[in-house]
């Protein structure tokens, strides 16, 4: 188990956490803050130029999973880790890590008054400014990324960062359990905190979805709204927006996967007979990710009916929505966004097309011909 207390700059985390591994028997600290530093050791400058933060980095969400499991494969747990996050997909892609390996996330903000965290935020800023130097572990030359959590050095970099966390407080809130810690010692809170987890009040139920071994098969069904828009869905396990669907299970029609996914993810009962494929498209297998074969099917349109009867289930999608290919810019990977591109483009024209990584087969060959 993890309890992964959040919360700005001067919410009082590193303390509280201290004090909350007395609490709770077995439990160990863990701070992300240390696999930062190991990242900014390592990784070449030119690799970290222009990164603010080392949250930024893939490979710094990544190892934060794998590291808190293999402490928990050493000690009892839980473990407590005092580490801020502010950007709603990191939270879903790290979160979704640990419930893919069948770790369950409680999740708990330390929140105060802007007055009370601004001027906690601001004397440790100007304690951090009068220790002159780049960060330790930084590249030996430029300005080095942020470790987190370490302060801001100045009145103005706390005001940014303190935007910042107000801008997320809709989610935080929505996703975490609350505690006030304006005028409570540390070992208040953290007692507060051990009430929570033993109350179960901050656990994040999030489907655990088994990281794939090997390529897989997956089938998506999309579906319309009158003015042809179509449906995405946005997970609470892993960043950006998705199709409906899934993975093709052993032994399963591709049809009925997708009906399968449909019905589990959405409430909507469809008929596999009449699910029109648009799309086959081979996804190559990038970095941890595997890839395979991505089948898209058009499900036809939901009426006003039809949407009020979605049902999304809590551990799984947060939320949905209707969209142009435009709109689904700013939503999708860039992969998926090609294949829906191509989807809609095999919708209107009544053809079935065969890509590889979003490029229809033989327009990419003919493009690079063209431009040799």
């Amino acid at each position: 188990m993890i309890v992964w207390v959040n919360g700005t700059f001067g919410a009082g985390k590193t303390g509280a956490c201290r004090e909350l591994t007395a609490l709770l028997p077995g439990s160990v600290l863990f701070d992300p803050e240390l696999v930062g530093s190991g990242l900014l050791a390592v990784l070449p400058g030119h690799r970290t130029a222009g990164v603010a933060d080392v949250r930024d980095l893939p490979s710094w969400r990544l190892l934060v999973p794998e590291v808190a499991a293999a402490l928990l494969a050493e000690v009892p747990g839980p473990l407590v880790v005092p580490m801020t996050l502010l950007r709603q997909d990191q939270r879903d892609e790290v979160f979704g890590a640990l419930a893919s390996r069948r770790i369950p996330v409680h999740h708990v903000l330390l929140h105060a008054d802007e007055t009370v965290l601004r001027a906690r935020a601001e004397a440790s800023a100007e304690a951090r400014a009068r220790q002159p130097g780049p960060l330790p572990g930084g590249p030996p030359s430029g300005p080095a990324p942020s470790c987190p959590p370490s302060p801001p050095r100045s009145p103005a970099g706390v005001a940014e960062h303190l935007a910042e966390y107000r801008a997320a407080l809709s989610w935080l809130t929505a996703d975490a359990a609350v505690v006030d810690t304006t005028g409570l010692t540390p070992r208040a809170t953290a007692e507060r905190i051990a009430a929570l987890v033993r109350d179960g009040a901050g656990r994040r139920p999030i489907v655990q979805t088994p990281v794939p071994e090997t390529d897989t098969v997956a089938a998506a069904v999309l579906l319309f709204d009158e003015q042809d828009r179509v449906l995405l869905v946005d997970p609470v396990y892993k960043p950006g927006w998705e199709f409906p669907g899934g993975v093709v299970e052993r032994g399963e029609a591709p049809t009925l996967a997708g009906v399968r996914e449909a019905a589990e993810e959405l409430g909507t009962d469809l008929d596999q007979r009449t699910l029109r494929l648009l799309v086959v498209d081979w996804e190559p297998h990038t970095g941890p990710r595997h890839g395979g074969v991505r089948l898209v099917y058009d499900g036809g349109r939901l009426d006003a009916a039809g949407r009020a009867r979605l049902r999304l289930p809590a551990e799984e999608l947060r939320g949905w929505r209707f969209v142009t290919l435009e709109e689904a810019g700013s939503l999708l990977a860039p992969g998926k966004l090609l294949r829906l591109a191509a989807a809609l483009r095999a919708r209107a024209t009544g053809e079935v097309l065969a890509l590889e990584a979003g490029v229809p087969v033989g327009e990419g060959a003919a493009e690079a011909v063209a431009e040799g």
